[in-house]
């Protein structure tokens, strides 16, 4: 479609600042741990990405991207056919923090960017209308300063084997009197250790868990009712209910693109 190479490596040792790769992928087609000499931005004009880096876990719908510094290992998977629209940012001129990762508002103007930059050959002119676009793409690039779809993933391998039990069984309520037994640590030590590892109470962590569940069970077209009852709510208002207050859009609307 852009004659261009699919080939992350290609992107790496450009002589440009910024170069934009265009790939298209099935549904949970995974990719495996890696990390880039250039820093990267990852957007998808249709359905999801899971991305998951030493930090945690972000998904990224269609109004959201994720910025990962120079040389951070990461994995991604597709959720849902996905076009994925890649950007590789020069170590010594990134839009953002070269340390940590972190969400990316996608505006309009900011998806024709990525769109215009993706269609441009690898050696665009810098003096000419593409290097215009360009610059005017390191203007727009501006992390959000809440990240609602993000999942911090704790150090403490105590706390780490709650999480992952978490993730592979969203709607389970086991109580934290029986992951002591399970852990070896004393509720009390759990308690505090939820906050001081991942900046979230052990409940409050286990919703998060829940609603990057059911963002990646949306990309892959299933229905409101059969996302609630997969993770344990009385109904599907209620599951709505939770969406719309921790995201801001009700789970019909979360993936269509809005003005911003």
């Amino acid at each position: 479609m852009f004659g261009k190479s699919e080939d992350r490596e290609d992107y790496q040792a450009i002589a440009r600042p910024v170069g934009g790769m265009a790939r298209d992928l099935p549904d949970r087609f995974f990719i495996d741990y890696h990390a880039h000499v250039r820093g990267q931005l990852i957007y998808a004009y249709a359905g999801s990405i899971l991305v998951t880096a030493d930090g945690g876990s972000w998904v990224v719908p269609p109004q959201r991207a994720v910025w990962v510094p120079p040389g951070v290992r990461h994995c991604m998977q597709a959720v849902g056919k996905i076009e994925m629209r890649t950007l590789y940012f020069a170590p010594q001129r990134t839009p953002l923090d070269a340390s940590n990762c972190c969400v990316v508002s996608i505006s309009p103007l900011l998806r024709e960017l990525i769109a215009a930059i993706v269609a441009m050959p690898v050696d665009y002119d810098e003096q000419g209308r593409d290097g215009l676009v360009v610059e005017l793409l390191y203007r727009e690039v501006k992390p959000l300063q809440i990240e609602p779809l993000h999942l911090p993933m704790p150090a403490d391998e105590r706390i780490a084997r709650i999480c992952r039990w978490i993730i592979a069984n969203p709607a389970e309520e086991t109580s934290l009197e029986s992951w002591s037994k399970v852990v070896g640590a004393s509720e009390r030590t759990i308690i505090r250790l939820f906050p001081d590892q991942t900046g979230m109470t052990f409940t409050r962590w286990r919703q998060q868990a829940r609603l990057l569940a059911a963002v990646q069970m949306l990309a892959e077209n299933r229905s409101v009712t059969e996302i609630a009852s997969v993770l344990g709510y009385d109904s599907p208002s209620a599951f709505s209910a939770m969406f719309r207050k921790s995201l801001g859009r009700s789970p019909s609307e979360f993936f269509r693109v809005m003005p911003e």
